[in-house]
């Protein structure tokens, strides 16, 4: 089975749309590899993409001040923190991972997490900040090099 790769954001919302945008342009090359999917949605309305598939890849934007606008950082669930929210709709990742495995319900594995730091997810306007718009680049080179990791792991796995 291939892996999902799974671009998040709002289209209307300035550099938040940044996980769609990517989706949508690593699409065609990366059809062979991986199953694309895009979403506005959030929280547990997401658990269906995830089901059934043993690995997964999140293209998403944040906005932590940390570090220059238009880095790309990759992490592994496991780097995210558990945020208690007030309803299902602000569900992140790992409570979903924990909502899935008290249903028995396949979630994958391995989720890894490509982000991108935006300038602005306030401005209603549709494009991304020039900043944002140059990490496209590099958001399709660690998300190809993930699933040729995954290819040659599994390729090793079999021989």
């Amino acid at each position: 089975m291939n892996p999902l790769v799974l671009g998040l954001g709002n289209d209307l919302l300035c550099d938040d749309g940044v996980g769609l945008v990517a989706a949508r342009r690593l699409a065609k090359t990366i059809a062979d590899r991986a199953d694309v999917h895009t979403s506005s949605m959030h929280g547990l309305a997401l658990i269906d993409f995830f089901i059934g598939y043993e690995r997964a890849i999140v293209i998403d934007a944040m906005q932590t001040g940390i570090h220059p606008p238009g880095t790309v950082i990759e992490m592994d669930m496991e780097d995210l923190r558990t945020v208690p929210g007030p309803s299902p709709h602000y569900t992140g990742l790992p409570e979903m991972r924990a909502i899935a495995q008290e249903l028995n319900l396949p979630f994958p594995a391995t989720v890894k997490i490509v982000a991108v730091e935006i300038a602005d997810a306030w401005t209603v306007r549709e494009g991304l900040n020039p900043v944002v718009q140059a990490a496209l680049d590099e958001i399709g080179a660690k998300v190809t090099d993930l699933l040729q990791t995954w290819s040659d792991e599994k390729r090793d796995h079999h021989a």
